[in-house]
């Protein structure tokens, strides 16, 4: 099958000047700046098969919204080779945006002050949507997302959520087979992400259509995304299932006690002096985590751990995805 996305040794640089120190430093820097090359995206390869939902992340600076794009068409790479839908995605622009759809969370594609469903018209004549494609798949995607009764206000009059979803609306009035989704949850409260994580596995379902995902939220990457690909400093250093990734790296379990009063570290870790667990506290008060690399030692943790202070509750967990992957970065551990 010939994947949808392929990329090969692709890397992108930027010149980065920097400035002299003091009054002198300035009034050189008006005749000869100095300057480095910053590589944000270094030598990555992969490829992206038809109908894939794959979750691109990193942190701040790693190189993924760069990445994405110069997938898009929107930036040109330094060197290396994209082939997107069939397509070189800045030598062929107009015809390749046809076939995609883009959501980036911070920028807005629909127009501030006309109503949503003016905007949709709008994209409707950019796209060339036929009257009865629009309103085939558009019906089931405003009934689905809910935002029928959005259509009549203007843009500037929406809350945060209810604008992503008439944003997620837009990027498909065109029904692409690849959508790239650049923090499309970022702010939103729990349902609103809720009903958009749905949707994306129905269109995903029913379409068949391919998502590229970046975000910092890692429960929009478990509720979505089989496979991950990591970014670090512009290198990929993980590219494969996300229950891999897991496997490889969720050693042990935590445990989540709650107290009936304000405990401080120091108690706890002389209550487990003799066991191999981390304490941590949460945003919570009086709840703290144990994680526990060895589970044959959960018991113990806790029979210890009741024997000399009051549990209101208790539960054990799997480590988070979210953990792992930021020990991962904190160890520095690098995988291909």
């Amino acid at each position: 099958m010939q994947p949808i996305i392929e990329v090969h040794n692709l890397r992108k640089e930027f010149k980065a000047y920097s400035s002299r120190t003091g009054l002198t430093g300035a009034f050189r820097d008006l005749f000869t700046r100095r300057y480095k090359i910053v590589s944000a995206v270094n030598n990555i390869s992969f490829k992206i098969q038809p109908g894939e939902m794959v979750g691109y992340i990193g942190e701040n600076g790693a190189g993924k919204s760069t990445t994405i794009k110069m997938l898009t068409g929107i930036l040109t790479p330094t060197s290396g080779h994209i082939r997107v839908n069939g397509m070189n995605p800045h030598k062929q622009r107009e015809q390749f945006v046809r076939t995609i759809g883009v959501v980036f969370g911070q920028r807005s594609q629909l127009w501030w002050d006309i109503a949503v469903q003016e905007s949709f018209r709008l994209l409707k004549k950019v796209y060339r949507v036929s009257d009865e494609d629009y309103e085939q798949h558009m019906s089931h995607v405003i009934d689905t997302l809910d935002i029928a009764p959005l259509l009549d206000k203007p843009v500037r009059k929406l809350s945060l959520g209810q604008r992503m979803r008439c944003e997620l609306a837009a990027a498909l009035i065109h029904n692409p087979p690849l959508l790239f989704l650049d923090e499309p949850t970022i702010g939103l409260d729990v349902l609103v992400k809720l009903k958009i994580r749905e949707f994306l596995k129905e269109i995903n379902r029913k379409y068949n259509t391919t998502i590229m995902l970046t975000t910092h939220d890692m429960t929009d990457i478990e509720a979505l995304c089989e496979r991950v690909i990591m970014l670090d400093e512009g290198k990929i250093i993980y590219d494969g299932e996300l229950e891999r990734l897991r496997q490889q790296w969720a050693e042990g379990k935590e445990i989540q006690f709650r107290f009936d009063r304000t405990v401080n570290h120091l108690t706890l870790r002389q209550i487990t002096v003799h066991l191999p667990v981390e304490w941590s506290p949460t945003e919570k008060e009086n709840v703290w985590l144990a994680k526990v690399n060895n589970e044959q030692v959960i018991s113990e943790v806790i029979r210890q751990v009741a024997g000399q202070l009051s549990i209101v509750d208790m539960q054990v967990n799997q480590i988070s995805t979210e953990e792992i992957i930021r020990n991962i970065y904190e160890e520095g551990i690098k995988h291909g």
